[in-house]
């Protein structure tokens, strides 16, 4: 591998993997982490391959990790607004509050109401009792993903896994969720 060339290339194509990044997310941290990592995965995986093979690897990388972006954020934004309907309105933040209890004290008085309260401690039972079905390494890269928010690498770093062991319990863990949860859905 040749260093020097390898920077030469990176620092060439950052600032149009940036725009493009940002084009995908509308997310500028994002977009800089996804650039960053496409970047660091090139290196490490990729460094020691021939210069004219780069471009074309670092695009792979790159779009794969904008799916996978978009892919978790469309998993991320279920669960979240799915475990927000059970939390108080007016909490000070989606992502801190999401997944508190749900028979917290609440700003709104018709969510102190005995239905609203007996249905929202319904659901979350129903949702605590469905994770609590998942195989083991299901809940676990699950929580981690969803309650937690950690992303892959983070997440194959917790559990002693590769990435792709993490992306396929995070897609069977939905898969069954969802599926043991249907009425949830489409609420």
């Amino acid at each position: 591998m040749n260093p020097k060339a390898l920077d030469h290339f990176l620092a060439g194509v950052e600032r149009r993997a940036f725009r493009m990044a940002m084009l995908a997310t509308r997310n500028e941290p994002a977009a800089l982490d996804l650039v960053q990592d496409a970047m660091m995965r090139l290196a490490e995986k990729y460094g020691s391959r021939p210069e004219e093979e780069w471009p074309m690897l670092f695009q792979r990388i790159l779009q794969n990790a904008i799916l996978d972006f978009h892919r978790r954020q469309k998993v991320r934004r279920t669960w979240i607004t799915l475990f927000s309907d059970l939390s108080p309105k007016g909490s000070e933040s989606e992502d801190d509050q999401a997944f508190e209890h749900p028979l917290a004290d609440t700003a709104d008085e018709s969510e102190r109401q005995p239905e609203a309260l007996l249905s929202r401690k319904q659901t979350w039972e129903q949702i605590t009792q469905a994770i609590a079905q998942l195989p083991a390494r299901q809940q676990q890269a699950f929580l981690l993903r969803y309650w937690e928010g950690l992303d892959i690498s983070e997440t194959a770093q917790v559990m002693g896994c590769s990435e792709g062991s993490v992306k396929t319990h995070c897609s069977r863990a939905v898969a069954a969720l969802t599926k043991a949860l249907p009425h949830l859905q489409s609420e």
